[in-house]
C-alpha cells in the first residue's frame, strides 16, 4: 500500500483547502511546498522593512475567504481572528468627500446622493442575495443555487465596467467608485464582465466586510497547516517539485500551480499540451510596503477609517491606467490599490504598516515607486514625511517569491470573458487533467483569483468522487 492517498503540491489558499478537504474525508495527505514557509499568497514577513513591523507579502484582505463556501465554515474552527476596519473601503477625490463603502449598503448609498437608489438596486441587491449568489458565482460550473439572483446580477455584471457605470450612475463619484472596485480584475475596464468583478466586490463590503487577519495572513496559513497535521496529514516545506515522477505513489495528486509549471512538470498528451500553451497571463503588479511613523494624513479624514483605499480619481483616469497596463504601457497616474491594515499588532506603538500596488505590463522591469507614492501624496499631502523604510517588489521579484505569479500576474492568468469560461481549458471539469488522478487547483482554474480556496475544494471533490468517497463539506 502507498504511504499516502493524496499528494498536494503548493500551499497557497487553494492547495491548503484541497489538502484539508481530502484529509477531512479520511485521506492520508502529504502537502509539499517549495518555499521555506507555507501559505503562498498568504505569507507574511516580520521585519521586511524594519524590525517590529509585520507585512503581508501578497493577500491581506480576506473578504472572499469569509464569503466562500470552501472557507467560511472552516475559519471559525481554526482560531483565525478577523480584524475589521471601521469602513471597509474608500475612494477619495481631488475635491470633495470620498466615497465610503460602509458595512451598511443603505449608509453607503446615502453618501452617493441621487445615485444612491441605483446603487441599492445593483450592489445592494447583490449583497441581499447573500451566500446563495456567492456560491453560484464561485462554483460557476453546475446548477446555480440562486438562478434568479444570478440572472439579475448578470444583466449588469456581463457589461464592461465603464458602460455599466455610465448606464447606472449620473454622477462622477459613483462612476469612479465602481471603476475602482472593477479594477481589481486587472482587466481593461472597457472589457465585458469587468463590471461583474466590481459589483460583487462592492457587495462583499456589505455581506462580510473587508477584514484582515490579526497578526498577518501567515496566521491563517499556519492554522490551516496545523489543522492538516491534526488530521494526520504531513506538511513539508522547502521542497520544490519539478517533475511528477519525483512524487511518492498516491492515487490523487493536486497541483496548486499554473499551466506554465504544469507543462514543465508533466509529460502531457499533445492536444492538451497545446491547449495549455494558449493560456494567457495578465498584467503584472508593482508593490511597495512601508513602515510609517504614524497614520497616513488623508485630506479627507474619513479615509483614515478605511482598510482599503482606491486611488485614481475619476473613472476616466482609472480606465486609462488599466488599459495602459493591459496594452503593455505604464500610465503617468496609475490606479493604486492601497491597504492600511487596522491591526495594531503589526507595528510598534504609534507606527503603522502600509502597502500599495499598481498594475503594470506583464513582466515589467521598471520602477513605479515614485508614481505610486505620488498618487498617495496627491490624496494625503505629507505622506512621504512619514516613511521610515520601504520595500519594493516588481514582477520579477514577485515571481521569485511565488512561481505562480508569472510575469507579476498575481491572478493566475488573464480574467477576461474567454478565460472565465475556459480556465485553464474549456471543459466541464477544468480541474481534471488527462493524467489519471492528477488535478489542477490553482487560481488558473475556476473561479480564478482570490483567497477563497474554491479551486482546491473543487479539485478535491472531483478526486473524492472518483474514489467513491463522500466530501465532508456541503454547499
Amino acid at each position: 500500500m502507498p504511504e499516502f492517498d493524496a499528494v498536494v503540491v503548493g500551499s497557497g489558499p487553494n492547495g491548503l483547502t484541497g489538502a484539508l478537504e481530502l484529509a477531512e474525508a479520511g485521506r492520508r495527505v502529504l502537502l509539499l511546498e517549495a518555499a521555506p514557509t507555507f501559505g503562498g499568497g498568504l505569507r507574511s514577513s516580520a521585519g521586511l522593512t524594519l524590525p517590529g513591523f509585520t507585512h503581508d507579502l501578497c493577500a491581506t484582505v480576506i473578504a472572499t475567504a469569509l464569503a466562500s463556501p470552501a472557507l467560511r465554515d472552516r475559519l471559525p474552527g481554526l482560531g483565525v481572528e478577523a480584524v475589521h476596519p471601521e469602513i471597509p473601503a474608500a475612494h477619495p477625490f481631488d475635491d470633495g468627500p470620498a466615497v465610503l463603502f460602509h458595512r451598511s449598503a443603505e449608509r453607503t448609498a446615502a453618501g452617493l446622493g441621487r445615485d444612491g437608489a441605483a446603487y441599492l438596486a445593483t450592489v445592494g441587491a447583490t449583497a441581499r442575495a447573500g451566500f446563495p449568489l456567492v456560491d453560484s458565482l464561485l462554483a460557476p460550473i453546475g446548477v446555480p443555487k440562486a438562478p434568479f439572483s444570478l440572472l439579475r446580477y448578470g444583466l449588469t455584471g456581463a457589461l464592461p465596467a465603464t458602460t455599466a457605470a455610465r448606464l447606472l450612475f449620473r454622477e462622477p463619484r459613483a462612476r469612479a467608485a465602481l471603476a475602482g472596485m472593477s479594477a481589481h480584475s486587472m482587466l481593461d475596464l472597457a472589457s465585458p464582465i469587468s463590471a461583474g468583478y466590481g459589483v460583487m466586490l462592492a457587495a462583499t463590503t456589505h455581506l462580510v466586510g473587508w477584514p484582515v487577519v490579526k497578526g498577518g495572513s501567515q496566521v491563517m496559513a499556519d492554522a490551516m497547516v496545523a489543522r492538516l497535521r491534526e488530521l494526520g496529514g504531513e506538511a513539508v516545506p522547502d521542497t520544490r517539485v519539478t517533475a511528477l515522477k519525483e512524487l511518492p505513489d498516491a492515487g490523487t495528486v493536486l497541483l496548486d500551480v499554473t499551466p506554465r509549471q504544469f507543462l514543465e512538470m508533466a509529460d502531457l498528451p499533445e492536444s492538451y499540451r497545446r491547449r495549455l500553451l494558449r493560456f494567457r497571463y495578465g498584467p503584472g503588479v508593482f508593490k511597495v510596503d512601508w513602515a510609517l511613523d504614524g497614520p497616513v494624513p488623508w485630506r479627507d479624514p474619513e479615509v483614515a477609517k478605511a482598510g482599503t483605499v482606491h486611488l485614481g480619481g475619476t473613472m476616466e483616469e482609472i480606465a486609462a491606467g488599466e488599459r495602459a497596463a493591459v496594452r503593455g504601457r505604464v500610465a503617468d497616474r496609475p490606479y493604486v490599490l492601497l491597504v492600511q491594515p487596522p491591526d495594531p499588532s503589526r507595528a510598534p506603538e504609534g507606527n503603522r504598516t502600509l502597502w500599495a500596488y499598481c498594475h503594470v505590463p506583464h513582466g515589467y522591469d521598471g520602477d513605479r515607486t515614485g508614481a505610486i507614492e505620488a498618487q498617495i501624496e496627491r490624496f494625503a499631502p505629507g505622506f512621504r514625511d512619514l516613511v521610515l523604510a520601504r520595500h519594493v517588489r516588481g514582477p520579477a521579484e514577485l515571481e521569485a517569491h511565488d512561481a505562480n505569479y508569472v510575469g507579476g500576474d498575481i491572478g493566475g492568468g488573464a480574467a477576461d470573458l474567454f478565460q472565465f469560461v475556459s480556465r485553464p481549458v474549456l471543459s466541464l471539469q477544468p480541474w481534471r487533467t488527462p493524467l489519471e488522478g492528477v488535478y489542477l487547483c490553482s487560481s488558473s482554474t475556476p473561479p480564478g483569483a482570490g483567497v477563497h480556496g474554491m479551486g482546491g475544494l473543487m479539485a478535491a471533490r472531483l478526486a473524492l468522487s472518483r474514489a467513491g468517497v463522500r466530501s465532508s463539506l456541503r454547499m
